[in-house]
């Protein structure tokens, strides 16, 4: 194989806060090319359930985008947008857009009150546009409510006696049964759940098509490994907050489980979104999946790399948390799978082995002494020197 026949795949992540994924790639294939400019590169975006996975799919599928009315996490009117594959009747959709950190200033973070209506709203809103299937991707989230507020968006109503709780996520723990959407009686005696307990078909009335739930994270629903726990600190909860977040979704499961006759709590990816997997599973039916399988199929990525001659990956921060369903470490897979050198460019990298010993080799773009702010200012620049070093290393 000469240097003017070489093939390359460039399947990046964004980098959050800087560039997408696609922006990413393209400033990779420019720096490769100017050492290599007869190599044939081939440019697949990715993503892994998080921020950006609408964007990429709809590009790779040539979606549009539907705009509908939404609440964000505060209950603020906003409009969101979802992507929408017409001869596939299929809808993506990120829960960030309506329930996202992005949506509430660092002062206003506030898990207790956050919900996730928002994002209940958006799902129905794709069902009366006619999609036979939705993808949901669960990154981003600034809430930590089990899917409190999707399930009453749907129409469950939430009760202690007969008072509805209908406020902050701390009220669940005064939670003492739920109601199914529509006529309860009739709902209780047309039985939608399957022996192995998870639903075949969601609840009577709701008629919704099916749901998959893209996760970036397989945590469950509580305890130490769980949403409020390890990711309620980062969304602003302090640590009572967090013990009363944990008493709070722990009622919200009990009673699910007594009343509509599913336990999800358990599941890898519950604890996605704040929660919202498990509220996903348990109200509408969902199927969870990581969202890194869910786009390679949509983009095609297996077999884009089966004839390349090495492969290239990269996202913002290169760390623990990659082995944990990221993009990089799931293009690492599929290319030694495959039998493809990969390599990762990324904004900066963690010393730990494991992380770094699944790529042939690690650029970082980020250099010694340089601050997170030029680093960013100048990442694409940096983006195509590092790709010009990769390049002349082979």
């Amino acid at each position: 194989m000469t240097r003017n026949a070489t093939r390359i795949l460039i399947a990046p992540d964004k980098f959050k806060g800087s560039l997408s994924a696609r922006e990413i790639a393209e400033n990779i294939a420019a720096g490769l090319r100017e050492i290599l400019p007869n190599a044939k590169i081939d440019i697949v975006p990715m993503a892994d359930g998080g921020e950006g996975t609408a964007d990429v799919i709809c590009d790779a599928l040539e979606g549009s985008w539907v705009t509908c009315k939404a609440h964000d996490p505060l209950g603020r009117e906003i409009d969101g947008r979802y992507a929408y594959i017409e001869n596939k009747k299929l809808a993506i959709m990120e829960m960030s857009e309506a329930a996202g950190m992005r949506r509430v200033q660092p002062d206003e973070r506030n898990v207790d009150l956050a919900s996730t209506f928002g994002v209940g709203e958006m799902l129905l809103e794709a069902v009366g546009h006619g999609a036979h299937e939705i993808i949901i991707g669960l990154g981003g989230s600034a809430t930590n409510d089990g899917g409190f507020g999707v399930g009453r968006a749907l129409g469950f109503r939430f009760l202690e006696g007969d008072e509805e709780l209908a406020g902050a996520v701390a009220e669940l723990e005064r939670l003492t049964r739920i109601e199914l959407p529509g006529d309860v009686e009739a709902l209780a005696t047309a039985s939608a759940y399957s022996k192995d307990r998870r639903l075949t078909q969601p609840p009577l009335q709701l008629d919704l098509p099916r749901i998959i739930a893209a996760a970036d994270v397989r945590n469950p629903l509580l305890g130490q490994n769980g949403a409020t726990r390890v990711f309620g600190p980062q969304k602003g909860a302090t640590k009572d907050k967090i013990d009363l977040l944990e008493r709070a979704l722990t009622k919200l499961a009990d009673v699910v489980s007594k009343d509509l006759g599913v336990d999800y709590r358990d599941e890898p990816g519950a604890g996605a979104a704040g929660g919202l997997g498990f509220g996903l599973m348990s109200f509408c039916g969902a199927e969870i999946r990581s969202g890194f399988d869910v786009v390679i199929e949509a983009v095609d990525l297996i077999s884009k790399m089966k004839d390349v001659d090495f492969v290239i990956t990269g996202e913002g921060s290169l760390d623990r948390q990659t082995l944990e369903g990221k993009t990089p470490a799931g293009v690492a897979r599929l290319a030694h799978q495959l039998g493809k050198r990969v390599f990762a460019v990324v904004g900066r990298a963690s010393k730990d082995r494991q992380v770094r010993e699944i790529f042939d080799e690690v650029y970082v773009t980020t250099r010694l002494g340089m601050s997170e702010k030029e680093s960013t200012v100048r990442v694409a620049e940096l983006l195509r020197e590092r790709a010009r070093e990769l390049a002349q290393s082979l």
